[in-house]
């Protein structure tokens, strides 16, 4: 299976029926969609969800991934926690294409909560459609590993 056009997917309790919707869109665009879960209203940590998501990204399965929860912020703050994730946490598709174009971001937390289903639908094109720019963009992204020197 190639990576290229794999979607690793993960919501929680709040966000599953958006990710479904957002996972379908991405389906019928071509893309492979690897679930994670969760797929009924029953409470799941959305941490759980979040770090099964990022396992799969820095593993190799695929390049891109979306979380969804109630706001976005937990699942972004949990993915972050992984040395190989880069997540954006976006609300409409011009932070989604930015956080691809200039962050090189490699998943997309979204807030079912707040964000509505044709704007988030928007948010995801971008957020797939958009490639990173490098360039400039590499020194600063390179500030970002954990590693490197003051």
């Amino acid at each position: 299976m190639s990576i290229a056009k794999t979607l690793i997917v993960g919501a929680d309790h709040a966000g599953y029926a958006l990710k479904d919707t957002l996972a379908k869109a991405a389906r019928d665009a071509g893309w492979i969609v690897i679930d994670c879960g969760t797929n009924d209203p029953a409470s799941v940590d959305y941490p759980d969800i979040a770090h099964a998501v990022s396992d799969r990204i820095e593993a190799g399965e695929a390049n891109l991934g979306l979380l969804v929860c109630g706001s976005g912020i937990g699942m972004a703050i949990a993915a972050n926690r992984h040395p190989g994730i880069r997540c954006a946490q976006a609300h409409d598709a011009t932070e989604a294409r930015l956080s691809r174009s200039h962050n090189n971001a490699n998943i997309l937390a979204l807030g079912a909560r707040i964000t509505g289903e044709v704007v988030a639908l928007d948010a995801l094109h971008a957020f797939l459609s958009t490639d990173y720019q490098g360039g400039r963009h590499d020194l600063r992204l390179a500030k970002l590993n954990p590693e490197r020197t003051r």
